[in-house]
């Protein structure tokens, strides 16, 4: 802790932590995107329109399966990104395929980030993972990374959260929460709201003292969109602080 509280009172301390110049201390981004959330619906913000994420599928920790992929994405490497039993950092690759199923040898308590490291091109069709036959990650075709607003602090750590933006397309508006469930409860619950109006430009709140999650916490930005199918976005950053 005392680390942490040094590092934040230097000028430039942000740049030191991007630099890795602060032992045990580092930073997150998570950034979400809905493609089209329809009007009256609400859902998590990631690449899956109109649903909350499916946490209950994370009661134990599993294996995640990777269906068949457009033919073009044959053979393309994919980092998988989450936490495993022990909800430790955990991550796998596996090589995608448009002919079968490929199934991770490592057990996943929770993943929150996938992306394409190879080829030329970006993913020419979706590429989603999956739990039990249900999404739990999904690489919209063309983008080459997951665009998931959640995240889980690894045990060991603190989160201290900085800053949430939130975007919505122009013409339509929605109300948005970030939602915490601390880890030994079984209720997510609301730790920030806020409105977005594509008319109006991004919301921008950075926390005068930031909001300190412990390890083990899950962090689910959701929104409903009031007017218009639109797409909206979300995102937030955090430090990391390995605890003493």
């Amino acid at each position: 802790m005392s680390q942490f509280l040094d590092c934040i009172r230097l000028p430039n301390s942000t740049l030191g932590i991007a630099k890795g110049q602060f032992q045990n201390i580092s930073s997150i981004h998570k950034f979400g995107a809905v493609p089209a959330m329809s009007q009256n619906q609400t859902g998590t913000v990631w690449d899956v329109n109109n649903t909350n994420y499916p946490w209950s599928l994370f009661s134990s920790a599993g294996t995640l399966d990777v269906p068949s992929v457009n033919a073009s994405d044959d053979g393309k490497s994919v980092v998988l990104v989450g936490l495993d039993s022990n909800y430790e950092a955990l991550e796998e690759t596996v090589t995608v395929s448009s002919s079968a199923t490929v199934t991770t040898s490592a057990e996943f308590i929770r993943i929150f980030r996938a992306y394409v490291i190879d080829g030329s091109d970006s993913n020419v069709g979706n590429i989603n993972i999956q739990k039990g036959g249900t999404v739990v990650a999904r690489i919209t075709a063309g983008k080459s990374q997951t665009q998931m607003a959640i995240y889980t602090i690894p045990a060991g750590h603190s989160g201290y959260l900085l800053k949430g933006v939130a975007t919505c397309q122009d013409g339509a508006d929605a109300t948005g929460d970030m939602f915490i469930r601390y880890f030994g409860q079984e209720t997510f619950r609301v730790g920030h709201s806020f409105e977005v109006c594509g008319d109006g430009g991004e919301y921008t709140y950075e926390f005068g003292v930031p909001i300190r999650l412990p390890e083990k916490s899950d962090i689910d930005i959701r929104a409903t969109m009031r007017s218009n199918n639109a797409r909206l976005t979300a995102a937030f950053d955090l430090i990391l602080d390995k605890d003493d």
